[in-house]
């Protein structure tokens, strides 16, 4: 997908950088497949402030996508790219055999037209759904089940691919867009190719005026603060830096560099055959 940037007429357009939207086939989502989206400006059911920085934006629908793939034997036809407001990735309106329609994430090289299908028997090529044991080794995935009939969970954003390694003693390893290495089980299914919307990583904000309309209000230095309102705030001038007189800290106190914050003794640890690069 291209992008596009803009001559300088004002200094929110000096440094924007956005998609041109060439592969969207149709504007408006499919309302069957919809559903609303609450706006909780970052409180709980309490009515407590538990995320910060969150409020306002456009109002959105949830695009309800068929990330298990339930109708397995049946081919679809690709009848839309469609935009998502609530993801990096671009989305594909099938229409299946029966009649019946869903969404899945699109990849790159599925186009209006193609047919698409899940199951054992079906072909490895790009958009279709098949078990880790029945994909050529080397080839690219994504949109990968963790466990069997979960539906997926990884490797689901823009441009994210995974290349799966070998299969051995029931499990397939898979080397993550993080360069993890990771054992799945081999009845797990993945979608082949790579997820498309691959430029959305050159993209540039340009104004703070288009975080608001996501729903992003401004964040606020807890250096600059008082003392009541965050532990690194007050002090005469610019202090509390961290490294020195005190480290930084979120504003419950958690360390906010170094801190290791996955669990030592989690389950999923012996799958993981190698960890990201750091």
């Amino acid at each position: 997908m291209a992008i596009k940037k803009f001559r300088p007429l004002t200094p929110s357009l000096r440094y924007t950088v956005r998609p041109k939207f060439e592969d969207i086939t149709k504007s408006k989502p499919e309302k069957s497949l919809t559903q609303p989206k609450k706006k909780s400006g970052g409180r709980n059911a309490y009515g407590r402030l538990t995320t910060r920085h969150i409020g306002g934006g456009h109002k959105q629908r949830i695009r309800i996508i068929d990330f298990k793939r339930v109708k397995r034997d049946m081919p679809a036809v690709v009848e839309a790219i469609e935009y998502d407001p609530n993801r990096t990735a671009r989305l594909a309106l099938l229409k299946y055999e029966d009649g019946e329609k869903a969404y899945i994430l699109a990849p790159i090289g599925l186009e209006v037209g193609h047919k698409v299908v899940a199951g054992e028997k079906a072909e490895p090529k790009v958009g279709n759904c098949l078990p880790l044991n029945k994909i050529p080794l080397s080839s690219t995935i994504h949109n990968i089940e963790l466990m069997p009939g979960r539906g997926a969970q990884m490797v689901r954003s823009a441009g994210g691919g995974a290349t799966l390694m070998s299969i051995d003693s029931g499990y397939a390893q898979v080397r993550l867009p993080s360069s993890e290495i990771r054992k799945i089980h081999e009845t797990c299914y993945a979608t082949m190719g790579q997820v498309g919307n691959k430029s959305h990583e050159y993209e540039t904000v340009g104004k703070a005026g288009r975080s608001r309309w996501k729903g992003i209000r401004p964040t606020v230095r807890g250096m600059v603060m008082n003392p009541i309102d965050h532990p690194n705030g007050g002090g005469q001038g610019k202090s509390k830096g961290g490294g020195g007189r005190q480290h930084l800290v979120s504003p419950w106190g958690q360390l906010a560099r170094g801190l290791k914050t996955r669990q030592k003794s989690k389950p999923s640890n012996k799958l993981i055959v190698e960890r990201r690069k750091k």
